[in-house]
């Protein structure tokens, strides 16, 4: 949302900003996910291609099977240790498994978890990192003056494309996450080529996928498009793109709750889930993503449940801040009310998602290293209500207790 002009007379003037036009260059979709792929295999003259998905993907569905037959010959090597939050040991396996295979393409079939591993893994390969440890020099930080440090990572010597089964979004993005778990902190990586260069959406390929993933990854979207819209720093693309998504989840998310196996409801919430992702990495987003990531690193929860419960309550903090964009927001989901906390609420209700911390699990003992551990978060630091202390961040998460 864009602010009042100082006489009121005129259209709302903007906030001076930039727009980065990022991976993917190419996004397919209403095909199937292995035709799909053999054809970009031919478009990108890939002679050697590598797989990556989950372990249950490859080994307890059809999808990634599929996707090997049609490549045939091409098919070099499959890597299916990916594992939730992407620790930094998968991603240094992974970066192993494809020196081994030699591969000019990566494949990446399956959520944030495979798509991330992969993105990781490109730095791991652009640089020559064979140790967790050597990735302390490439993740996103807050430098000693406050502001954030953006290490350079190199061109990968070769690209992924993605073929993505939840509604993460990370597909959409140069950014990856990855958890040291040592320090219990999930650090960002951000490089222009690690992100998928092409992305085919394919419905079918999203029914294995089970159904309390695909919900709450639908939240994880719809919290994308939120706090791209209450950003400090967003303009008129990501806002209109964001708010188009959070039109189509309002009614399409529900629909693939009681009729699963509607392949055109599933399309529609992969399009919104691309609208909801336009701002990720081109706008900062806020406490709700920011202690999310601290949370999975501590807790282990996965980053759709962290978005159904601290989405709701970082609005109601936030709503001081962000009045008139969480007015629009609640009126795209299906409120007048202008209360955007509610319509969230809501709609993870709606889905059978949890709404507290308790009841997914986490113990209140586990809140201090968390608020700790999101302190120095970059999307934290960005929160359009300023969080400056531990403290703060402490009351966001009582309120989600």
């Amino acid at each position: 949302m864009t602010e009042a002009s100082p006489d009121r007379d005129g259209p709302p003037a903007p906030r001076p900003g930039a727009y980065d036009t990022l991976a993917p260059e190419r996004v397919i979709w209403g095909r199937p996910a292995a035709e799909a792929v053999v054809e970009e295999a031919d478009r990108l003259a890939a002679k050697r291609v590598f797989l990556v998905a989950s372990r249950t993907l490859n080994t307890q569905t059809p999808v990634v099977e599929r996707v090997r037959q049609a490549l045939g010959a091409r098919h070099v090597a499959t890597f299916d240790g990916c594992a939730e939050h992407t620790p930094r040991e998968t991603v240094i396996a992974a970066a192993e498994a494809a020196r081994a295979a030699d591969p000019d393409l990566v494949v990446t079939i399956g959520g944030g978890t495979a798509i991330d591993t992969v993105k990781v893994m490109l730095v791991c390969i652009a640089h020559g990192l064979t140790r967790t440890g050597e990735l302390d020099d490439y993740h996103l930080r807050i430098g000693p003056d406050g502001n954030p440090v953006r290490p350079t990572v190199a061109s990968p010597p070769y690209r992924q494309i993605a073929v993505p089964t939840t509604l993460s979004g990370a597909e959409y993005s140069n950014f990856g996450g990855c958890t040291d778990t040592a320090r219990q902190v999930k650090d960002g990586y951000l490089g222009p080529e690690i992100g998928p260069r092409s992305v085919i959406l394919d419905p079918a390929a999203t029914l294995p996928t089970p159904q309390d993933l695909w919900l709450s990854t639908g939240i994880r979207a719809v919290d994308h498009a939120v706090e791209s819209v209450c950003s400090i720093a967003t303009n008129p693309l990501v806002d209109a793109c964001a708010l188009a998504g959070l039109r189509l989840f309002a009614t399409a998310l529900a629909r693939t709750r009681t009729a699963p196996g509607d392949l055109a409801a599933r399309m529609t919430c992969q399009h919104a889930a691309w609208l909801a992702s336009t701002g990720i990495i081109r706008v900062p987003y806020g406490a709700s993503h920011g202690i999310g990531h601290s949370l999975g690193a501590v807790t282990g929860m996965g980053h759709g449940h962290t978005s159904c419960v601290m989405l709701p309550q970082v609005l109601r903090w936030n709503r001081a801040a962000t009045e008139p964009q969480q007015a629009e927001i609640a009126r795209r989901l299906g409120r007048t009310d202008g209360d955007a906390a509610q319509a969230v609420a809501d709609l993870v209700a709606s889905l059978g998602q949890p709404g507290r911390l308790r009841d997914a699990g986490v113990r209140r003992d586990q809140l201090p290293p968390v608020a700790a551990g999101a302190l120095d978060n970059v999307f934290v630091r960005a929160n359009p209500r300023p969080i400056t202390t531990v403290a703060e961040i402490e009351e966001i998460l009582d309120m989600a207790w």
